[in-house]
Order: structure tokens, then sequence, then C-alpha cells
């Protein structure tokens, strides 16, 4: 990426030092008016000094602003670098707060003890069916006993009602006995008087 930037600033700054503005004229445009109004001599060709010294200078100042072109250039390649250098630290920095609350986030207090949500929920659901298979094994425990009682209820009933009979013929028996008893004794008071 830092390649990048700096492939770019380059050529922004070679973009600018060509394209000047058209009243201006450019070094090369200077050196071929020097060779153009130069004069020939035995196959030489004469300067004129003046214009050798102001091809000179032109050339000197703009070594200069292309220098400082290339300085602040760089400082500005410097500060970008460093602002993505911050940047970057900020976004570390994002994503750890991010790891930090989305950790959070997924966690549940309960009974003051952290749990995961999966670990939760799994908790709740084997709770949950726990409790329903203790109610229908209740249930079941309690209809079996309910049957019983019910069973146990209806032999009590068949049995008092048994009794009863038994008592009630009993007592018949009794009474009949203790009448025959009586008749003896009083046949017995008879016959011995």
């Amino acid at each position: 990426m830092k390649k990048i930037i700096f492939a770019a600033f380059i050529l922004f700054t070679v973009n600018t030092t060509v394209a000047q503005t058209p009243g201006e004229t450019t070094i090369a445009e200077k050196f071929q008016e020097l060779i153009t109004s130069s004069n020939n001599f035995k196959g030489y060709k004469v300067v004129d000094t003046d214009q050798l010294t102001t091809l000179q200078e032109l050339t000197s100042n703009r070594i200069t602003e292309l220098k400082e072109e290339i300085a602040s250039s760089q400082d500005a390649f410097q500060a970008q670098e460093a602002e993505i250098k911050e940047l970057q630290a900020q976004l570390e920095g994002f994503q750890e707060q991010l790891t930090a609350v989305t950790a959070q986030k997924d966690e549940i207090s309960f009974l003051g003890m952290s749990f995961s949500k999966a670990t939760y929920n799994t908790m709740m659901w084997s709770l949950a069916g726990i409790l329903i298979l203790a109610l229908v094994l209740f249930v079941v425990r309690f209809k079996r006993s309910h049957v019983h009682t019910t069973e146990a209820r209806k032999n009590l009933a068949e049995l008092e009602k048994e009794f009863d009979a038994y008592r009630a013929k009993a007592l018949e028996k009794e009474q009949r006995l203790g009448r025959l008893l009586q008749d003896e004794k009083n046949k017995q008071l008879k016959v011995a008087k």
C-alpha cells in the first residue's frame, strides 16, 4: 500500500513539473532556442554567454523548485504514513473492543457465575428436560397409586359387605343358638321340677 501511495505521489509530481503554464517556456525549449540562436564557427557552436547564464539560472531555479517539491512530497508521504499507522492502531483498538463486547454479549451471569450462552442454554434445557421427566414420572406413579387405591377401596367395600353379611349371619346364629340354649334350660327346669 505504501508503494502505491508513493508511486501515485511521484506520478503527480512528474505531471505537475511537465505541465507548466502556456506562458512559460520549458528548459528543453530554452536549450533548443540557445542551440538555434548560436552561431557556427569552424564546426563549433558559439553560444552567447548571457543566454547561457540565463539558461543556467533557469535550470538551477528549476532544480531548486523540484528539490523543494520532492522534500514537500516526502514530508506529505511521511505524514500520510504516520496517519496510516495511527489509523491502524485505532483499528486494532476497535477490534479489541469489538472482541471484548462480543465476548461480553455472549456471556450470561447465572447464580453469580458466568456462562457462555451455549452452555447456559444447554443447562437450562437439560434442567427443563429433567423437570419434565420428573413430572411425567410423578404423573405415572400417581396414576398407578390411584388405580391401586381405587382397587383397594373397592376390595375393602366388598370385604366390609362380606363381613357385615358374616356378622349378620353370626348374630342370627348366635341368637338362634341362644334361644335353643334357653329352650333347653327351660326344658331342664321343667323336667327337674
